[in-house]
């Protein structure tokens, strides 16, 4: 249900059954919450739409550039400061957090690493030993175990205190800590970049629009009760 219509067609309503039945009281508490309501209404339109003849109606699509700037500067010095960055590395109390590397490292092709080691031993004093076994396809039984055990070796590594330790340290350099803001930067000029006036206008109307139409229905009743005294005094 639309307050703001109920609230112009019960003020409305007022207004017609006071002049209708010459009551003189009950038509001024509907004239004047009629035009509290209708003021707070147009108030509330005027933010969102352009009213010819109007000046200043149109505000928020008027004010796009600024709003997208407010956005930016917003999220670059209070949210993705180089302080706050370095907070959101850390536990709420203030503990270090862990990098689990272990599901990263689990869907890691290690085939590479069984190869370079098949490399080394060939290019060592035993490569020609290794020719005497079958060669390099002896060697090729081998490969799923070692692979399993570096990736088992390499999580393991990845949970220690140490590794964390470094890795903190690596991440909270000034380079790379300038370096994720700029990419932080470019991210949030690349979605501001797709904002429309349009958008805009339709994400903060869906933000306030349910709230601001409380300003209409408190307009008709502010309106009915200066209403009510104006009739009361005569005036």
């Amino acid at each position: 249900m639309n307050k703001s219509v109920v609230t112009n067609a019960l003020a409305l309503i007022l207004a017609i059954a006071g002049h209708l039945l010459a009551n003189n009281l009950l038509f001024s508490v509907g004239l004047f919450a009629v035009s509290g309501a209708i003021t707070n209404w147009l108030a509330v339109h005027m933010l969102f739409e352009k009213v010819p003849g109007l000046y200043g109606s149109g505000v928020i699509p008027a004010r796009f550039e600024d709003f997208k700037a407010g956005i930016r500067e917003l999220m670059m010095q209070q949210f993705f400061t180089e302080e706050n960055i370095d907070r959101f590395l850390s536990e709420a109390d203030g503990t270090a957090t862990h990098f689990d590397l272990a599901p990263v490292i689990e869907k890691v092709d290690m085939s590479p690493a069984f190869d370079s080691l098949i490399s080394v031993v060939q290019e060592s004093s035993f490569g020609s030993m290794l020719g005497m076994v079958g060669g390099v396809a002896a060697l090729e039984p081998m490969r799923e175990p070692f692979v399993e055990k570096i990736k088992i070796s390499l999580a393991d590594i990845s949970r220690s205190e140490e590794f964390d330790a470094i890795i903190r340290e690596e991440i909270e350099s000034p380079d790379v800590l300038a370096e994720m803001q700029k990419k932080i930067q470019s991210i949030i000029e690349q979605r501001l970049s797709e904002l429309t006036p349009q958008l805009v206008k339709e994400i903060i109307q869906k933000m306030i629009r349910e709230h601001l139409g409380w300003l209409v229905v408190w307009g008709g009743v502010f309106g009915g009760l200066i209403g009510l005294l104006a009739g009361s005094l005569g005036i």
